[in-house]
């Protein structure tokens, strides 16, 4: 669902107030802020989005690459376009738990994430990390994920702090297609 912006003010009863502020509508975050799709429980079959999520074709699941042990996806509620996750297969909570292949390919894969960002949007900097746990404010904190949140000079605007509304200018599936030609070939150490 698009965002739909209005100039008129909402002349239904019980709507608010007319005023001569425009309205950016954002129905789809509602999901995210009620917890849709989070798992029920900590085990991979408690419906953990992110095991469920390799089962799909790259273009339905928004998973830009794919690695042995860790693949890369957009993410359906982005801090900025082209925010991206590395996400390890297997379902694990604890960043300590991860194999040394899994250390090693999540580290690849955010490396590549960077450098497809930068091909594909010129991307100035990036915000990169992971929450470990619910109180340190993982979304989904039975399954490990690693951000990586391109950024821009200036990208900050008042849209996020007096609005709560993030705009962001293109499509998910389109920035996946960008991304995914972009993304570099894996390295050999």
């Amino acid at each position: 669902m698009l965002p739909c912006m209005t100039s008129e003010p909402e002349q239904q009863s019980g709507v608010g107030t007319p005023d001569a502020f425009q309205r950016l509508w954002t129905p789809h975050r509602m999901a995210y802020i009620q917890g849709e799709g989070k798992p029920s429980g900590p085990a991979a079959s408690d419906g953990c989005p992110f095991c469920e999520l390799p089962g799909r074709s790259d273009e339905d699941g928004l998973i830009v690459a794919r690695g042995t042990h860790v693949y890369t996806v957009l993410n359906l509620y982005p801090y900025n376009g082209g925010h991206v996750m590395a996400v390890p297969y297997r379902h694990v909570a604890d960043y300590t738990a991860l194999t040394e292949g899994e250390t090693a390919e999540l580290a690849a894969h955010t490396k590549q994430a960077m450098e497809a960002l930068r091909t594909a949007s010129g991307a100035h900097g990036f915000n990169i990390g992971m929450n470990q746990g619910t109180v340190a404010g993982a979304g989904i904190a039975a399954h490990l994920h690693q951000h990586i949140v391109p950024r821009w000079g200036g990208d900050t605007n008042f849209m996020p702090v007096v609005g709560q509304t993030k705009v962001l200018p293109q499509l998910l599936g389109e920035t996946r297609r960008l991304l995914a030609r972009a993304w570099p070939p894996a390295r050999r150490p």
